[in-house]
């Protein structure tokens, strides 16, 4: 019987092991599994990001990452290298093998077959049809298995599919940029460029990584944004408006969609006219009943998407907010005043009226980027 989502939460918190340290060999191993498997960045979704490395008398005789859905996974394509070379050796995933047959024969069987000797896993598989049925197989053809090695990192490369496998919903990142006075843009409207060019290389490094990000009308309508990777990267992620009304101009760099696809999510018989002239030009557009942050990200979950980012303003980040559709927080911090009691900040009312109500981030790391900072939370 499959899972509950909580019954599955519930499952994989219990096998999720303390990591142990490792060998130094060990831990660059599994480090070099994670290099490989970021090369497919923004491609695998609803799978996760793989790699594999086959080693032999210490030596690497086979590498592999999984590239896509309906693909091999990074087992099978390390094996396939190594070829009889990995009969007696150790291969090194940072996810466990999976033992169940999907769009591709499970990897556990794989590995069997091929002789190997030592299974070297960064985490345990969330998904309820592997967490633990993989070790086991594995274990019980008499395989050795070491589980956890760089375990941190393997769930921090994955936390988007791990997030949509235990809520069912896609991880939400906000993000925004914003002066040293909370602010980001002036009085006038105009915001270019808050942050300097490393940070925004940076952004488009992220967007590569996303399935979607997502806009609101006034975002189009102000900024005319690309929401592209800006060539940094082969993937873009699909570019999503949400808007009530309608209320779009008709030119905009969002309705090229040669190099990115555009969804325009707005409410049932919005502006007839505007829904024709952007189907004409390849925008998909899609009515809601009821078009909230929470209803887009159980759709985008519906489409197989995992990673969502939010790239609007302060009103719909709020919103997106309050409706739990975000769980991660990026704020671009630049070294600047701009003052102004009416320039917009990142993140209107939530409601919130005192500061011991504030919401509280996570896990917080802080990088720099050029002149700017980048401060990184969770939304406990």
């Amino acid at each position: 019987m499959e899972n509950s989502p909580i019954d599955a939460q519930t499952d994989y918190q219990k096998l999720s092991l303390n990591s142990p340290l490792g060998t130094a060999f060990e831990r660059n191993m599994m480090q070099r599994c994670i290099q490989l498997a970021r090369r497919a960045l923004g491609l695998t979704t609803p799978n996760p990001l793989v790699g594999a490395v086959v080693v032999r008398d210490g030596n690497i005789v086979g590498e592999g990452f999984h590239p896509g859905p309906g693909q091999p996974h990074a087992e099978v394509f390390a094996l396939r290298e190594a070829g009889e070379r990995a009969r007696g050796g150790t291969i090194y995933v940072n996810l466990e093998p999976c033992n169940h047959y999907g769009r591709t024969p499970p990897c556990s069987e794989a590995l069997i077959a091929a002789g190997i000797a030592k299974v070297v896993v960064g985490m345990i598989d969330p998904n309820p049809l592997v967490s633990g049925g993989g070790i086991k197989r594995l274990q019980e053809a008499g395989i050795e298995v070491l589980v956890g090695i760089e375990e941190a990192d393997c769930r921090q490369l994955n936390e988007a599919f791990i997030h949509r496998i235990l809520h069912q919903r896609p991880l939400g990142i906000l993000k925004y940029a914003m002066t040293l006075d909370g602010k980001i843009a002036a009085s006038s409207g105009h915001s270019q460029w808050v942050t300097g060019k490393e940070a925004r290389t940076y952004v488009h490094q992220i967007r590569a990584a996303c399935d979607a990000v997502i806009v609101g009308g006034n975002t189009v309508r102000r900024d005319n944004p690309y929401l592209t990777s800006h060539n940094l990267s082969d993937h873009n992620p699909l570019r999503v408006v949400m808007t009530r009304t309608l209320n779009l101009p008709l030119e905009a760099n969002l309705w090229q969609t040669t190099e990115a696809k555009t969804l325009v999510l707005t409410a049932v018989g919005a502006n007839p006219y505007i829904q024709q002239q952007l189907s004409s030009m390849g925008v998909e557009v899609v009515e809601f009943p009821s078009l909230t942050p929470s209803l887009v990200m159980t759709y985008l979950y519906e489409r197989g998407l995992s990673c969502i980012l939010w790239e609007c303003g302060g009103i719909l980040g709020a919103r997106a907010i309050a409706e739990g559709a975000v769980q991660k927080v990026l704020a671009f911090i630049a070294p600047k005043i701009i003052g102004g009691s009416k320039a917009p900040s990142p993140v209107d009312d939530l409601g919130l009226l005192k500061m011991t109500d504030a919401l509280n981030l996570e896990r917080v790391s802080c990088r720099q980027l050029g002149a700017d900072y980048l401060l990184e939370g969770y939304l406990s």
